[in-house]
């Protein structure tokens, strides 16, 4: 009985591993519109690794989504300004609630969202 405990665990482990997890290739950027809230991370992250394996870059056009493939490029539109950027998404995120994306701090900055903090947003993929 012990063993095929064992075997079953095992079997349950390794056909978990075989999935494809969503966010890494699980969600397709192709024609991806969606308005929510955006906030920004900048100077606490800078220098860390992203989920990408890149470098966190408070200076550079990126992004956390939370399913958008890495590479992908978005337009972000804040809906209080019309102001927008482009931001190619290189990480995981946001985990705050009710956000659909956290932008760089440059992107935010062009954004004019750096007082607010959160802004609402339109996101629209361009690939």
């Amino acid at each position: 009985m012990r063993r095929l405990s064992i075997l079953l665990t095992m079997i349950g482990l390794l056909s978990g591993c075989s999935l494809v997890p969503t966010g890494q290739g699980g969600s397709t950027a192709a024609g991806y519109s969606a308005e929510g809230k955006a906030s920004y991370y900048g100077k606490r992250h800078h220098g860390n690794k992203t989920a990408s394996g890149e470098r966190f870059d408070q200076n550079a056009m990126t992004a956390a989504h939370r399913t958008l493939p890495f590479g992908t490029q978005v337009r972000v539109t804040n809906l209080d300004n019309d102001r927008s950027v482009v931001v190619r998404i290189n990480d995981r995120g946001p985990y705050g609630r009710g956000r659909i994306i956290d932008v760089s701090q440059r992107a935010a900055e062009q954004l004019d969202m750096l007082r607010s903090g959160v802004v609402p947003v339109r996101v629209q993929s361009l690939d």
